[in-house]
């Protein structure tokens, strides 16, 4: 089981001079610690994950900063970009990264993202792959016809050449669909527990390592990474009043997930027929939903049991999402103990029970 930290949800509407010293602190520390990779979202139109509103200059700035852990992109939202420019930007951060760049692509999802190009939102799906295809191409040395301004077919490469021959591709999934198709292009998969039991998790990837192995590719060799939100500590009461009152602000600024979240439990909602203590009584309901199994908030007794229920569902990575509003200092508490659970899996690499990750 491999370990990685995920940032995606932090809030570009505040004014303090240090909003990005959990990215930067926590990547050196993921770095310190022999941690896979940090990955960077980009952004959407609204203060909800503003931090981030371009991931190749994200990464650009963890290339500074770290010697060895990979920097994913999670994800580009491959529609709202132009192959040549995330091929070039991303070129250069594997440059400076000396060969450690690693991207994540998605379709993209909500329609005032699309602001940029709305006539891409009906088609999202095909567009990314399609896309990814001419990303590689270019990656590796190809050139492509494009128009230029005189309506004349030139040949276009892109500089500065990366220093990787291949840039490894994830694909962020959710769908039997995009499970079956990132295995058909031999992709790795990047996914969430949110809307997905730990059976139908298993179920996923049973499909994608077929969909591997029918295309010819080495199933075992596919990787799947969860992304998951992380916190830890000694006691669960204390982690419980630590965490809350930022998840279910988490929850309503991403109203969307909470109504996914109710309806997947057969709970009908109207959100606009909704008053104050009716959505406080829903976001009270969508954390307990989540705290009680879908996130990695716990001790590290619990963290480690669910972990290797994880991996034995067929999850290589755990991506832990530690920026949803929980103080700095706290977080990085959390991360001390995600490193010695960490440690714990990279001594027993493959658990056949639970006992022999000490739980």
């Amino acid at each position: 089981m491999k370990f990685s930290l995920f940032y995606f949800s932090g809030d570009g509407s505040t004014t303090q001079s240090d909003k990005y010293r959990l990215l930067i602190e926590g990547a050196k520390f993921a770095d310190l610690h022999d941690f896979a990779a940090v990955w960077i979202p980009e952004r959407h139109f609204d203060a909800f994950g503003g931090l981030y509103p371009n991931p190749a200059v994200t990464g650009g700035a963890i290339a500074a900063i770290t010697k060895r852990i990979q920097i994913r992109s999670g994800s580009i939202v491959m529609p709202l970009q132009n192959p040549l420019r995330v091929a070039e930007e991303w070129s250069m951060v594997d440059n400076l990264s000396q060969g450690r760049v690693s991207l994540s692509f998605a379709p993209g999802w909500h329609p005032n993202d699309f602001v940029l190009y709305p006539e891409k939102y009906a088609q999202k799906k095909a567009i990314m792959w399609r896309d990814i295809q001419v990303v590689q191409r270019l990656w590796q040395g190809e050139a492509i016809e494009l128009k230029n301004g005189n309506g004349n077919l030139v040949k276009i490469q892109t500089f500065p050449k990366p220093l990787q021959k291949q840039v490894t591709i994830w694909i962020t999934s959710l769908s039997d669909e995009s499970f079956i198709e990132a295995g058909k292009i031999g992709a790795n998969i990047l996914t969430s527990p949110l809307y997905q039991t730990l059976d139908e998790t298993l179920r996923k990837i049973s499909l994608y390592r077929q969909s591997r192995a029918d295309s010819g590719y080495a199933p075992e060799s596919g990787k799947v990474a969860m992304m998951i939100h992380t916190f830890i500590g000694n006691d669960i009461n204390v982690i419980r009043e630590q965490v809350k009152a930022p998840f279910k602000n988490y929850l309503k600024t991403h109203f969307d997930l909470v109504v996914k979240s109710a309806g997947n439990l057969r709970f009908s909602i109207n959100p606009e027929s909704l008053m104050p203590q009716d959505l406080d009584d829903l976001l009270d309901f969508s954390f307990e939903t989540y705290f009680n199994g879908k996130v990695l908030m716990g001790t590290p007794d619990y963290c480690q049991t669910m972990i290797a229920n994880l991996q034995q569902a067929g999850v290589d990575e755990i991506a832990a999402l530690i920026d949803f509003g929980i103080p700095f200092d706290w977080v990085m508490e959390s991360l001390d103990f995600l490193k010695d659970i960490k440690r714990n899996f990279d001594s027993f690499p493959t658990p056949k029970t639970l006992a022999d990750v000490g739980c």
